[in-house]
């Protein structure tokens, strides 16, 4: 089991390794970086799934389906909300169909954890699990990563999925997303854009989401101001911190 630091779930579990590089939101993707440290550290399925480039770490876009990681969650005994693939993309276009079946085997499995799987392909989401092959489970959450509106129309594919609880996350936001509807998405998560390159969260599109939050009975999550040194800026949003967590609605 990966255990983290990540404020709204337990544990990650990664079946699949790599990724590319897709809109703004990824250009400072965390797990470019972290691939590369677990590279040099001789971790197999790493290997070859980024590059150097400009002195940063980039993908190639080589994708590891990684068939004997799929079996993990299987060992664990104590209930855990589960983070699936925070290293890369389970809806990525070149993660098989029949490799996202199995996945999702191991999820109905295991109905003592709580899944939670974001995409930044929602429409291949929605493309795949209304394919007629995949039951909707209570225990799986669904949800897109917006990082600005230019990528709104997410939300649009994103309330075409199946699911007990689909979600959004606004991490890392970095611009407006005044217009957005999140009608029927259960759960915001918000948050800025922490590390070395960090671009700035402006508090007024905190608030925009905020109001939508409140206008379409969105749970609303804060996870963090960000920056440099996302410690020293802290979590506090309106003087409190926001840790709701929805209901599943199955």
């Amino acid at each position: 089991m990966a255990e983290t630091s990540i404020e709204w779930t337990d544990a990650t579990w990664n079946p699949v390794a790599g990724c590319t590089i897709l809109t703004a939101g990824c250009t400072n993707c965390y797990a470019m970086r972290m691939a590369a440290r677990l590279e040099a550290m001789g971790v197999e399925k790493y290997v070859g799934t980024t590059r150097k480039s400009g002195g940063r770490a980039k993908w190639t876009g080589k994708m590891v389906m990684d068939e004997k990681a799929l079996t993990v969650p299987e060992s664990w005994s104590k209930p855990r909300r589960v983070f699936v693939n925070s290293m890369s993309d389970l809806f990525h276009e070149a993660v098989e169909a029949s490799f996202i079946q199995k996945v999702w085997s191991v999820m109905g499995r295991t109905p003592h954890h709580t899944y939670q799987i974001l995409t930044k392909r929602p429409d291949r989401m929605a493309e795949v699990l209304l394919s007629g092959s995949f039951p909707i489970l209570p225990n799986v959450w669904l949800g897109a990563s917006v990082e600005d509106a230019r990528v709104l129309y997410r939300l649009d594919d994103l309330r075409k999925v199946p699911a007990a609880v689909r979600f959004v996350s606004y991490e890392p936001l970095i611009g407006s997303v005044a217009g957005g509807d999140l009608t029927n998405i259960h759960w915001a998560i918000v948050g800025g854009e922490s590390g070395p390159n960090a671009r700035p969260m402006d508090p007024k599109w905190i608030d925009e989401i905020y109001d939508q939050c409140s206008d379409a009975d969105t749970v609303f999550f804060f996870k963090q101001w960000g920056g440099k040194n996302k410690k020293a800026t802290g979590r506090a949003y309106r003087g409190r911190t926001w840790d709701e967590m929805p209901q599943a609605t199955l």
